[in-house]
């Protein structure tokens, strides 16, 4: 997935994946299937993947119905390091979060 946020660049093919984000079954409203990246030159924090209508992925159709959808998703150090503390082994936080 390739996204351009902001003036920044953003591209899971060229991103360090950290770790695999799954919640629930796919036909739950809550479901979550992504990943958790980090880029290569500025070691910003993303989220790319897909999910329910309950999801951080969700959006409205430009009506009042909620949809499950797919993006991408820029997260702060601390956003990413509590997906990382729990989706990802213990050497992997500390690979790529300094404070773990």
């Amino acid at each position: 997935m390739k996204k351009i946020l902001n003036g920044r660049r953003w591209d899971t093919e060229k991103a360090n994946l950290i770790c695999e984000v799954v919640n629930g079954l796919p036909h739950y409203m809550d479901y979550v299937n992504a990943g958790l990246y980090q880029t290569p030159r500025s070691k910003r924090f993303f989220l790319a993947g897909k999910g329910g209508p309950m999801s951080v992925f969700a959006y409205y159709d430009g009506g009042k119905i909620c949809c499950g959808g797919e993006k991408l998703i820029p997260l702060s150090e601390g956003v990413a390091w509590c997906y990382a503390k729990l989706y990802a082994d213990a050497e992997t936080v500390k690979k790529f979060f300094e404070e773990a």
